[in-house]
This record gives C-alpha cells, structure tokens and sequence, in this order.
C-alpha cells in the first residue's frame, strides 16, 4: 500500500472509531437552533437526546415552574386551599414584565393567581403567591433553592420567583428537564398548565396560554414558556402519545416561537423512535393476596405506579416483567401497605421497580370471626 493511501486509510479508521464512541444521544441530532436542549423519557428520567444540556443559562419565565411547584406542595399538603384569598402587596402591584396588572390590596383566589401563573406567566401573580406561602419573596427564592438542591440540582440557582433578568439567577436545559419530572406528580400542575384560555375578574381579563403547543402539538399538556431578551425563546414542555410520555426543554432558541418549533422536532424524534410498552396502569390491579384473622380472606393489590418502559419501537419484546407477591399476610391489612413489587427489565436488565399494594384495608376479624370460620371449614369438610 502506499504511503498517501496509508494515511488516508489510517485517518479514515480514526474517524469511524470516533464517530463509534461517540454516545447515541450525541451522535444523534436533530436540526434545532436553541443553543441547549434535552430530551428525555418523563417515566424513567432517561435523556434521549441533548446538546449542551448542562450549560447555565437564564430560564426566564421557565423558572415559574418551580414556583408552581412549591405551591402544589402546599396545596396538597393542606397549608392552602384553592379557596384562599390572596391579597396583593405593593411589591407584587410593582412587578413589569407579563402581568394580570394586579393593584395593590387586590383579592383573588389562590387558584385564579396559579392559573395566571401557568397561563399567563404572570409575574405579579407569582410574587403575590410567594408572599402567601412564605411571608415574603426573599423566604420564598430561599424555599425555591432549596428545592432545587433537594432535588439533585448542580446547575440551577433562583434569585426571584418569576424570572426576570437578574445576576446569578441561571439554570440549565437537563435540569429544568428534571423539574418537570418532578412537577408531573402534581395533577393541579398539568390542570392548570394545560389550560388555553381563562377568564379574569369575572371576564374582564382574558389570558391566553403562552405555551403554543398546546394548539399545535398533539398530546401536550404542559408547561411553561420564558422570554427575555437576555435568556431569547426558552420552552420547558411534556406531551403523551399511546402511554409514552416525553418531557423537552430547550433554552435560547433565537428566533420568535423558535422555542415551539425546536421542542416540536424534539417530540417528533422522540415519538417517532420510541414507544412504550405497558404491562398496568397505575392503580390497575395485578393479584390477590390471601389474609389471615381478619374480616375478609384476601385483598386486591394494586400497582403504584404505571408498569412498563421506554423500547425503541420494534425491540417491545425485548420488555418483559416478574411479579414478586406475598402469598399469605394476617390482618390487620391497610390501605396502601406493600404487598409485593413488579419488576420490569430491559434485555435482561432490571429497569424499574412498582411497588404493589393492597386496595383496600382488612381489620383484623375478632375471636367471633375465627370460631365461624372453622365451623365453615368443618362443615365443607
């Protein structure tokens, strides 16, 4: 061989090895102008596709989505209610930017302020928010990096609640990404994200959703939009389609709805190749587990949570479950109480764990119970 030939050939394999261990996600692309995006599977947290995805960039708007959040938290753990009258400090009445034009001393319902959070991006809402829950906004941004630490967050720092252009107030594509997974266990969040139209003040204030997806891309239901001219068209949004439910986040996209049209290449990639096969829903029942002592002999068990993973769509079987149950537990029974887990493994490798557990509770039966029960199974003997 000679030697011109040589060193092409050799510069040649070079670059295949290269392109070989490049990872998947990497190697593979879409035609998106955002300077950082992340794909990823919202059942497993799995990233399917990303470029610059752990770069610090202001979220703008996008950083209501941990102030929604936080007031679900309170929501569902009864420190509020939908009900609640939130009353508007001068503070709040100051905010600029996207606004419901709150005046100072103004009453709305806690639910209306969240609704003008997730649809209108309100910023005044969202300081208004922040005061009820925590007493003041500083005590709110503090709750709101807490949070973000807890949840394992090495590139997100808050300095406000709305997200308007301010020094050391950044986050990035993957962990925004992280924050809608978590935000998905709120239903009121998804309620109110994917709302496209609201009424204000009996009328008088119409919001329209920011997020346009949700009239132009089938299967979305959340969740937040951001623009400043420092931060340029940034979009954290989910869709589901057949069971398989994606989440995307891309930041600094330049053009306007240039975030909507990169989140939309990233969905069609995604739904396009991959879906997800399921054994159960949540809540579906998967056996039964018999009881001793108590007043009934056996109870249902129920799944925890969705059984079934993300497949590159033609490699479904590659999916397959073990279901690990009790065969015997005495009562007392309670609700909720683990009874066995699912198993659900990829090519062999365990990919997700549900907890399985009993429907309903199972009281123990008494001394009267048990003498019935064994002339019951004298007689049948």
């Amino acid at each position: 061989m000679q030697p011109r030939k040589r060193t092409v050939w050799i510069l040649l394999c070079l670059f295949m090895l290269t392109l070989v261990a490049v990872s998947p996600v990497q190697a593979e692309q879409v035609e998106v102008e955002a300077e950082s995006y992340v794909l990823m599977d919202a059942d497993s947290g799995k990233v399917l596709l990303a470029k610059n995805e752990h770069k610090r960039l202001p979220p703008a708007s996008m950083t209501k989505l941990m102030t929604m959040i936080l007031a679900a938290q309170d929501l569902e753990e009864g420190k509020v209610s939908v009900k609640d009258k939130v009353i508007t400090s001068e503070e709040a009445w100051k905010m600029g930017g996207s606004q419901i034009y709150l005046e100072p001393g103004e009453e709305m319902t806690f639910e209306d302020m969240m609704i003008a959070i997730a649809v209108g991006s309100a910023n005044d809402a969202s300081v208004a928010v922040a005061e009820h829950l925590e007493g003041t906004h500083k005590n709110f941004v503090d709750r709101m990096n807490k949070q973000a630490k807890m949840l394992g967050l090495k590139n997100t720092h808050f300095v406000n609640s709305y997200g308007l252009p301010a020094e050391n107030h950044y986050t990035s594509a993957y962990d925004m990404a992280v924050m809608a997974r978590y935000a998905l266990q709120y239903t009121k969040i998804l309620e109110y994200c994917s709302i496209k139209e609201y009424n204000l003040r009996q009328g008088e204030f119409k919001l329209f959703n920011t997020n346009k997806l949700l009239w132009w891309y089938e299967g979305t239901d959340g969740f937040k939009t951001g623009w400043t001219n420092e931060a340029k068209y940034c979009l954290t949004a989910t869709a589901k389609r057949d069971g398989l439910r994606l989440i995307g986040a891309v930041m600094a996209s330049p053009k306007q709805h240039g975030n909507h049209r990169d989140m939309m290449k990233l969905f069609n990639y995604g739904f396009a190749k991959y879906a997800y096969k399921s054994f159960f829903s949540r809540g579906s029942v998967c056996g039964v587990v018999q009881v001793g002592k108590g007043i009934g002999d056996s109870v249902e068990v129920i799944a925890e949570d969705d059984v079934g993973a993300i497949v590159e769509k033609g490699q479904e079987k590659k999916i397959t479950t073990e279901k690990r149950l009790q065969n015997y537990v005495n009562a007392p029974v309670e609700k909720g109480q683990k009874l066995g887990e699912m198993r659900v493994y990829d090519d062999g490798n365990l990919v997700k764990e549900v907890n399985l557990v009993a429907a309903s509770d199972v009281p123990k039966g008494g001394f009267l119970k048990e003498i019935l029960k064994m002339l019951a199974e004298t007689y049948l003997l």
